[in-house]
């Protein structure tokens, strides 16, 4: 049968030709088409559940609103566990399916669950479906800021609030409809509000309630359409319009009339522009700003959604005011650029080297012009593979090709027919004609196309074991087993019918018989030692076996890691401070922590998160706060040779300076993943379950000391579960049935004077307030 092939494949060696140059050109066509990554993504299929309950404390989001929809989505085909989170004011159910799970029909699933669990939930409770994004999502970060000195056009100063708005309707939208973006996510400044903020010496005065109020507000402030009529052949459509513009609109609506006298809210009620009761904030070089993250969608190429989200800003950038910027704070590219970049280098240099020692060793030009085609080809048809079976390019995948292991059955083929070329040639005493030639290329193809064959799967059978790993053990290393077995069967293809069609047409002219210098010069050094080697056997084994053994032991002494990190270039450090920080206080405290870390010559700059952004993808209270500490190139640091690891502890020395905080150090990708993986941003976690509280702290602070004193641990530290300070107003019940008034009636109005309730919305323009 592969005897066959191979004279099929001389004999029709134009038709082979023209077949190969095709799949080159629909290699070429694949590679745009390549996603590119720094690495694997690992994250497992999930999918987050948020739910936004303004006023509830934990406890409350946990019984009435997670509990509910976990209960919800158990049973979903395909899920492994759900684990959740509660915090004020939030509740965050992450759902975790079986690896190869579609997305889009888990997402589908849960919604289903999710709408027959709305009777379950308070009423205007409503949960959310997160972005359809993975561990390598958050793949561009940007801020929007006003120069020193610029001014609104009233002549007032910008504010955060400003910078707000315009991130929200000016850059977000166009944003958003860039191809493979499935979220902005903004966090820090103020989302601008109109406020109507009652007095209570004129409510009593008037005796007006806040529900009152509120009420008023609802019901005078909408547009309402009544259908159309028709006069003289004519249609005439019929609007009510009735939405407040301005605050003056909103001054005018009448709460109730008091003998026969109408009741105004600006009677009753301040109206003026304020901000929102934010859950978290930005900073970046010690001072408040605006950060948004562009979220990737799941399978994208980030190195082309990353570009493509940076020209959308910079597009985006043009409608924005005079003296207001956005400036990108992280790209995914530039990460993605520098593996890219090893990657290609390290794979041509060794094409390169492979090439020299072909020629060196077979002593023909065109026989090792030929085996190195091989390379390029089987490159090709290797990324048309990996488009086809989902594979991005990445270290993993890219940097598991091996071009020895590539060319190893061309070198046999080719090397075999270079000898049978040159013995009959020596033998006629002439130069071969076409017919002898592809006669003998036929021929001495085949003598070795089965130890080759052999060769080549026994290498692939190698690597049959990995596709057995699973969870995140075959998520990282299952590119690199598919990548190098497409690569190995498509350079066995090649070898079984370019090579011989190639060497057939191309090998022709005068052959040496004899083998290359260089091998002839090998030969001399390594018969004597053969000699020996074989006089000496027993001496040999021992020897052997004494270096298996201290190599064995010495392996044994060594550290092990599942992969080695990554460098990405940048800083990650996750800031925790006291349960319960203000994040008034939590701001004032990262600013001087980015003042001091900024010092660094090593530091171009550095931005922060603190709490939780508008989308909850990590809901944290204000006292956490993740860093991103955005590094120069190496070669404008002091010292480049600094080794990255002393740059970490000297700016662990220099933050634990600053009271208040615990830190752990990371890079912004890893902590992510660590995050969607197992809910926390550690390397190692342990979780202790169980119903008291206090407790669980106590075997926490217990298991801290406990690791701490590991070899090799850093920065242990107990996630705060308790601590955060509440005011709680406790109604008295017979005092409100004396007065005819319910705990729903108190509720209500602490809820309206501390929190603010939504009594509509002002449009100005395409914009909604």
């Amino acid at each position: 049968m592969l005897e066959r092939i191979i004279a099929q494949s001389i004999r029709f060696r134009w038709l082979v030709m023209a077949l190969v140059l095709v799949s080159a050109a629909v290699g070429v066509w694949s590679f745009q088409r390549l996603p590119v990554d720094a690495t694997p993504d690992i994250t497992n299929v999930q999918i987050q559940i948020n739910t936004e309950a303004p006023g509830y404390s934990p406890l409350e989001a946990e019984q009435r609103i997670t509990f509910p929809v976990e209960t919800a989505v158990a049973g979903v085909p395909g899920l492994q566990y759900t684990r959740s989170v509660s915090r004020y004011g939030l509740s965050q159910v992450t759902v975790i399916f079986d690896d190869g799970t579609d997305i889009f029909f888990a997402r589908q699933l849960v919604n289903e669950r999710l709408q027959n669990a709305l009777s379950q939930l308070p009423p205007g409770i409503r949960p959310e479906l997160g972005p359809i994004a993975t561990g390598l999502g958050e793949i561009f970060m940007y801020t929007i800021e006003a120069k020193p000195g610029a001014r609104r056009p009233d002549g007032q100063p910008y504010t955060t609030e400003d910078m707000r708005t315009l991130q929200d309707w000016v850059i977000r939208p166009q944003l958003r409809n860039t191809k493979g973006v499935t979220e902005v996510n903004t966090i820090g400044g103020y989302e601008r509000q109109y406020h109507v903020t009652p007095r209570p010496e004129s409510l009593a005065a008037f005796g007006i309630t806040m529900a009152e109020v509120v009420e008023a507000l609802e019901r005078n402030n909408a547009n309402v359409g009544a259908g159309y009529v028709e006069r003289s052949g004519e249609q005439y459509l019929i609007r009510v319009p009735g939405q407040a513009s301005t605050r003056e609109d909103l001054s005018q609506i009448v709460i109730a009339t008091r003998g026969g006298v109408p009741i105004r809210i600006a009677e009753v009620a301040d109206v003026g522009m304020g901000q929102e009761l934010r859950t978290g904030a930005a900073t970046e070089n010690g001072r408040e700003t605006v950060l948004a993250t562009v979220l990737m969608l799941a399978g994208e190429n980030s190195r082309v959604v990353a570009q493509a989200a940076a020209a959308s800003l910079d597009e985006a950038a043009k409608a924005l005011p005079d003296g207001v910027t956005a400036s990108p704070v992280y790209d995914r590219t530039n990460l993605v650029d520098r593996a890219i970049e090893t990657v290609e280098k390290n794979l041509l240099e060794g094409a390169l080297l492979v090439i020299l020692v072909l020629f060196l060793l077979l002593g023909n030009i065109r026989a090792a012009l030929i085996t190195a085609a091989i390379i390029p080809f089987t490159m090709l048809l290797t990324i048309t593979g990996m488009v086809r079976f989902g594979v991005s390019g990445n270290l993993m995948s890219l940097g598991a090709l091996d071009f020895g292991l590539i060319v190893d059955g061309a070198v046999i083929i080719v090397e075999n027919c270079l000898r049978r070329f040159g013995e009959a040639q020596h033998r006629l005493g002439r130069l071969l004609n076409r017919d002898e030639r592809f006669s003998l290329a036929a021929s001495a193809s085949s003598e070795v196309i089965r130890p080759s064959l052999f060769g080549v799967m026994i290498i692939t059978l190698v690597y049959v074991p990995i596709f057995a790993l699973t969870g995140v053990e075959g998520k990282m290393f299952h590119p690199m087993a598919i990548t190098v077995v497409i690569a190995l069967t498509a350079a066995l293809v090649l070898s079984l019918t370019f090579v011989p069609a190639a060497v057939a047409m191309f090998v022709t002219g005068k052959v040496q018989e004899q083998e290359s210098f260089l091998m002839r010069w090998a030969r001399i050094g390594y018969q004597p030692a053969l000699d020996f080697a074989m006089r000496a056997r027993t001496l040999m084994v021992v020897l052997a076996v004494a270096l298996v053994a201290i190599a064995g032991f010495g392996a044994s002494r060594m550290g092990s890691e599942f992969v080695p990190n990554l460098d990405e270039g940048d800083i990650a450090m996750h800031a925790l401070r006291i349960p319960g920080t203000s994040l008034s206080q939590a701001i004032a405290m990262q600013t001087a922590l980015e003042a001091r870390i900024s010092k660094f010559p090593e530091v171009e700059r550095v931005v922060a998160k603190i709490g939780t952004a508008e989308v909850a993808t990590d809901p944290v209270p204000p006292s956490v706060a993740d860093t991103f500490i955005m590094l120069k190139d190496r070669k404008d640091w002091p010292d480049p040779r600094k080794p990255r690891g002393k740059l970490v502890e000297e700016m662990e020395a220099a933050v634990n300076e600053v009271p208040g905080s615990k830190y752990e150090f990371t890079q912004p990708i890893q902590m992510r993943f660590n995050e969607l993986l197992s809910g926390v941003r550690a390397d190692v976690a342990i979780k202790i379950f169980g119903d008291d509280l206090d407790e669980l702290l106590k075997l926490g602070a217990e298991i801290e000391g406990i690791v701490g004193g590991v070899e090799g641990a850093a920065d242990p530290q107990t996630e705060q579960i308790t601590g955060l300070p509440v005011l709680q107003i406790t109604p008295d019940r017979a005092a409100l049935a004396r007065l005819g008034l319910s705990i729903d009636d108190v509720q209500q109005v602490i809820a309206t004077s501390m929190g603010g309730t939504t009594a509509g919305q002002i449009f100005e323009g395409d914009r909604r307030f």
